[in-house]
């Protein structure tokens, strides 16, 4: 590894994380590496098809897959309890002999370290699960970082429940501090400028209050967490450590989107301003 320590965040944001795909994709295009990747619910499984090389993988999520009824619908929720099928996501389309498997030799062989960030539904505190955790056609990892509280069941791996890893930890910023990131690209899935209120947060952790009181918290607390993180993402960004990538507006896309001129201009957009990353990484390092 080079001593200028390099990682990537991506923050997913549901079907908003087809901008971070727009973003990898470009950074696929122009060669660029990282020494250390987190992601965050979808922005886990762009990290993924980004270490396996797979330029345009997630895109056919976004666009194509979450159209269909057995991937995220109402059905779903009935039938299974849960809106979005993690399982058919990261399971049936993604393993080997799937419709569209991720290459995991390649993910394999990555050099460096990925972490996947969920949150533990007893205690509220962030996990980051490592490459050791996520076994050949065993993505587990990938559903408990993207199950969304209310919307889905949690996910249990080895007995313990997981919900999205946005709940505990929105913005793993001090996480690459502490793996001795010098240098740090930050994939937000809203604009810059954009102040999470917590009104979804207030209504979402009543729900969850009675059965996980600590991940009720954590999510009443996230807002906070997440402001503070992006306002000290600008500081850095200031100081030359930090590349902020996000989208200029989303006019209110949400989570579940499903109209393709908004996810395509998002893409898009991500695609442009990936052209960012290169010359950033390659400029002067600073000693923290």
């Amino acid at each position: 590894m080079s001593d200028c320590r390099t990682c990537v965040i991506d923050v997913g944001g549901g079907q908003r994380g087809i901008f971070g795909a727009g973003v990898f994709d470009r950074c696929l295009d122009e060669g660029a590496a990282f020494d250390c990747c987190i992601g965050v619910s979808a922005g886990g499984a762009n990290v993924m098809s980004f270490l396996g090389g797979q330029k345009g993988r997630n895109y056919a999520f976004y666009r194509e897959y979450a159209k269909r009824k057995d991937y995220m619908s109402l059905s779903n929720l009935l039938r299974k309890g849960s809106y979005i099928d993690l399982d058919s996501i990261y399971g049936t389309l993604s393993n080997e002999g799937g419709e569209n498997p991720l290459d995991y030799d390649r993910i394999a062989s990555f050099d460096g370290r990925f972490y996947i960030v969920a949150t533990d539904a007893a205690s509220g505190q962030p996990v980051y699960f490592e490459q050791k955790d996520v076994p050949r056609n065993d993505y587990r990892a990938l559903n408990a970082s993207s199950c969304l509280p209310v919307m889905c069941r949690p996910v249990a791996i080895d007995g313990v429940d997981y919900y999205d890893g946005g709940v505990a930890d929105p913005v793993p910023l001090e996480k690459a501090l502490a793996e001795g990131a010098e240098k740090i690209v930050l994939i937000l899935t809203r604009p810059t400028e954009f102040v999470m209120d917590g009104k979804f947060e207030n209504v979402a952790a009543k729900l969850l209050e009675k059965k996980y009181p600590a991940c009720a918290a954590a999510l009443r607390d996230r807002p906070r967490k997440y402001n503070e993180a992006v306002a000290k993402a600008k500081v850095l960004a200031e100081e030359g450590r930090c590349l902020i990538v996000a989208p200029s507006v989303v006019n209110g896309t949400g989570t579940v989107e499903k109209d393709d001129a908004v996810l395509e201009g998002l893409y898009q957009e991500g695609y442009r301003e990936g052209e960012r990353i290169k010359a950033f990484l390659r400029s002067s390092c600073v000693t923290l």
